[in-house]
């Protein structure tokens, strides 16, 4: 769990929690949309997070003992000019940076032309270290106009020119049994809109791994929040305890909450296993995150593409974005 202790908040002294590990965010596109806000609140040493689903419910969480930032992002340009501050309060961060190429079908409608965002993704990683920007295809679906083998040949041309600027790739398969809200977006913008069914996965990460083969700098490969194993695909944290303990690799804090102790001889001079890291029961049973907070809020990344089940409308997203400010302290307002 979090530790607690009180914030200095604009209402007075209350009661708050301070992560080591904070997720900006599985909910809306922080770095893309909301930078300001991010740096005002870091300035502030906190922010405010409102549950979507009862806004009574407010979380003050503090930045003082925050050791981690976990950026989630289609556009991190916004935020490229503020890492260097972010570095400098001896915070660590790496991206999970979603780079699609759905231009075609006009399923991500605001976001920067794909020639752009390979240069973003190509100069952060030139900044910060291949290791720190993780490469994210999600997600991967199939309607009447576009294949599997489509999506695979888009993955390949993309993997030329960005996989000697990190070392991962993930994805994951459009989930249209659990979001109700993602199939009837998606009947909207895209016909014939389809999760792969179980053959069809195992066909496209076999032959992903041959891309991937194919590749002067092979990567490695991932599916986030899968059930399936998948030959040649391991399945991703997304929250790293792993990449985390080796940003903070010092942090004796980071370690013992983080990392695995080392591994002692049984009584039957087996080697015992390694306790897991602390997960994140607030995801998804499939999800293998370690703990974090995050801080992002429905209804307010503005990309409004459209599998996502994060906002309810455009024009909800619109009307929360308009009355937001980087004096906020939460997203959702």
């Amino acid at each position: 769990m979090h530790d607690k202790l009180e914030i200095q908040a604009h209402c007075g002294k209350v009661q708050g929690i301070a992560p080591l590990v904070i997720s900006a965010s599985r909910a809306t596109d922080i770095p893309a949309f909301h930078a300001k806000w991010f740096m005002h609140r870091l300035d502030q040493g906190y922010c405010v997070w409102i549950n979507p689903f009862n806004r009574n419910q407010k979380v003050f969480v503090s930045f003082s003992n925050c050791r981690v930032i976990v950026f989630w992002s289609k556009n991190p340009q916004p935020l490229i000019p503020y890492l260097d501050e972010i570095s400098a309060r001896g915070i660590k961060y790496y991206f999970q940076y979603t780079l699609n190429d759905y231009e075609k079908e006009g399923l991500e409608p605001n976001v920067p032309k794909l020639g752009d965002r390979i240069e973003t993704f190509i100069r952060l990683s030139e900044k910060i270290g291949k290791n720190k920007v993780i490469w994210r295809y999600d997600p991967v679906m199939r309607t009447d106009a576009l294949s599997l083998d489509e999506i695979l040949l888009r993955i390949a041309g993309m993997g030329e020119k960005i996989s000697p600027y990190t070392a991962k790739l993930v994805f994951s398969f459009v989930d249209m049994l659990n979001y109700s809200k993602v199939t009837n977006n998606l009947k909207k913008y895209a016909d014939g809109a389809k999760e792969p069914d179980s053959n069809e996965r195992l066909d496209f990460a076999q032959r992903l791994t041959e891309i991937n083969s194919a590749w002067k700098n092979p990567l490695k490969l991932a599916t986030c929040a899968e059930i399936d194993t998948l030959p040649g695909i391991g399945h991703n944290k997304c929250i790293d305890d792993e990449l985390i303990c080796e940003l903070c690799r010092e942090d004796g804090e980071i370690i013992k909450k983080y990392g695995s102790p080392p591994a002692q001889l049984s009584l039957l001079g087996n080697e015992s296993k390694k306790p897991a890291a602390l997960k994140d029961k607030g995801q998804r049973q499939e999800c293998g995150c370690a703990l974090s907070k995050d801080i992002g809020s429905y209804n307010t990344c503005l990309h409004l593409c459209a599998y996502c089940y994060a906002n309810h409308s455009e024009t909800a997203v619109k009307n929360t974005c308009k009355n937001l400010s980087a004096e906020s302290e939460s997203l959702l307002v």
